[in-house]
C-alpha cells in the first residue's frame, strides 16, 4: 500500500508500506494516466499526444484514498484528478526485485508427479489454470489420457493461443525419417538442445503427443535451461559471462530454406534478468572470434554442454501413447534417447508471447 507521497515540480516520491519506495518523474506519470481524456479503456490504448504535453505540466494536488490503495493526483492540465493504483505504482518502480515469481529451477531429483495432468482436467477453467501454472513454474508438463489423434494437439494450443506456421508446417506427425533433412527424424540419440536457433523469434512451446510407441528406447529429456544458468553462474562468473554475451548463429539449410539468425546462449533483458536460453549444437553456423575469446568460448559451451547431458540435470520419460509433452522452448532443453522400433508423435509450436498473454489473463504472473 502507499504510505506517503510528497512531490516536486519534476517528480513524485511514493513511499510504500513496505518500506520501498521510488520518485516517478512527472512526465512519466502523465503519460500514464488513465482518465477518459489520456486513455481508451475499450481498446487500452493512449489518447494522450505525449509529444505535446505543455513544458510548464505540473501537479496541483495529491492524495492517497482508500487507505493507501490509490493515489490521486490532479494535474494542471486537466480539470479532474487522476487515480493510480498501488499495483500500478509498484509494479512499475525501480527499486522492487525483479524475479520470476513460482518459477521452479530444478534438476532430476526436484521434480515430481506435479508435471502430470490428465488431459479432461485443462478443459476446465480451474483446470486449465492449473495446468497452466504447472506449465509455467516447472517449465514442461505431461498432460496423460488424450486421444491418439491431431486434434488433441490443436485443442491443447488452441487453448493457450494458436498454432504456429514454421518451416515443417503448423500441425505436423513425423516418424524417423531419412529423407528429412533434420536430426529430429533419425532413431539416433538426441542430445538436449533447444529448438529454432535459426529463428530470430523462437517458438515459445512445443508440443509432442505420443500417437504410437511400439519401440525399446527413446525416453523424452528435459533439462531446465534456467538451472543449468543459475550453476554457471554460482561456479563460474566469466563462463556466465562469455554466455551472456557472444550471440552465436544458427542455421537451418535444407528442404528448400537456408534460415539463420543469432543471440547469447543465455538471453537477458535490460534489467539483466535471464528471459532466454538458446542452445542447440546441432544447428551451430559457422562463426569466428579472436582465438582467445574462441578458446574461450568453446570451454565456455563445453562446460554447458556437459552440465546439460548429466544425468543429474535430466528429466527422462518414455511418453506412452495418450501422453502429450509441452514444454517451455525458451527455457527448456529437450532430447531423445536413441530407439529402435516404431515412434510416432504429432505437435506444433505455440508462440511466446501468446504463452506470456494467456498466462496473463489467468493471473498467473
Amino acid at each position: 500500500m502507499i504510505k506517503n507521497i510528497k512531490f516536486s515540480s519534476t517528480e513524485l516520491n511514493v513511499k510504500f508500506i513496505n518500506n520501498f519506495e521510488d520518485n516517478y518523474p512527472i512526465i512519466w506519470l502523465r503519460d500514464h494516466a488513465k482518465d477518459e481524456i489520456s486513455w481508451d479503456d475499450r481498446s487500452s490504448q493512449r489518447k494522450i499526444f505525449t509529444a505535446g504535453l505543455d513544458e510548464s505540466l505540473h501537479i496541483k494536488k495529491t492524495s492517497i484514498v482508500e487507505n493507501g490503495k490509490y493515489l490521486d493526483i490532479l494535474w494542471s492540465d486537466l480539470e479532474r484528478p487522476t487515480r493510480y493504483s498501488y499495483e500500478f505504482l509498484f509494479g512499475n518502480s525501480l527499486n522492487k526485485e525483479n524475479k520470476n515469481r513460482n518459477i521452479k529451477t530444478w534438476k532430476n531429483n526436484d521434480t515430481t508427479k506435479d508435471v502430470y495432468i490428465d488431459y479432461d482436467i485443462t478443459t476446465s477453467k480451474e483446470g486449465f489454470k492449473k495446468f497452466l501454472q504447472k506449465l509455467y513454474n516447472w517449465g514442461f508438463c505431461v498432460i496423460t489420457n488424450c486421444k491418439t489423434e491431431m486434434k488433441s494437439v490443436e485443442t491443447i494450443a488452441n487453448k493457450i493461443g494458436y498454432v504456429r506456421q514454421s518451416i515443417f508446417g503448423g500441425l505436423w506427425s513425423f516418424q524417423s525419417d531419412e529423407n528429412m533433412a533434420d536430426s529430429a527424424y533419425t532413431q539416433e540419440e538426441l542430445r538436449p538442445h533447444t529448438d529454432s536457433t535459426y529463428s530470430n523469434d523462437a517458438p515459445g512451446l512445443q508440443l509432442l503427443l505420443c500417437c504410437e510407441y511400439n519401440a525399446k528406447g527413446g525416453e523424452s529429456i528435459m533439462v531446465d535451461g534456467f538451472k543449468i544458468a543459475e550453476t554457471i553462474k554460482k561456479e563460474n562468473k566469466e563462463i556466465y559471462e562469455i554466455l551472456s554475451n557472444i550471440e552465436v548463429p544458427g542455421n537451418y539449410i535444407g528442404d528448400g530454406v537456408f534460415l539463420e539468425a543469432r543471440r547469447p546462449i543465455f538471453k537477458m533483458n535490460s534489467d539483466n534478468e535471464l528471459i532466454q536460453v538458446s542452445f542447440n549444437n546441432y544447428d551451430r553456423a559457422d562463426f569466428r572470434l579472436k582465438n582467445d575469446l574462441m578458446i574461450k568460448f568453446y570451454e565456455a559451451i563445453k562446460r554447458f554442454d556437459l552440465i546439460a547431458n548429466s544425468k543429474d540435470f535430466q528429466w527422462r520419460h518414455i511418453l506412452k501413447p495418450g501422453e502429450l509433452l509441452i514444454f517451455n522452448n525458451w527455457r527448456i532443453l529437450h532430447g531423445r534417447g536413441e530407439f529402435k522400433g516404431i515412434r510416432k508423435m504429432s505437435g506444433c509450436y505455440i508462440n511466446k508471447e501468446d504463452f506470456d498473454s494467456v498466462c496473463k489473463l489467468n493471473k498467473i504472473y
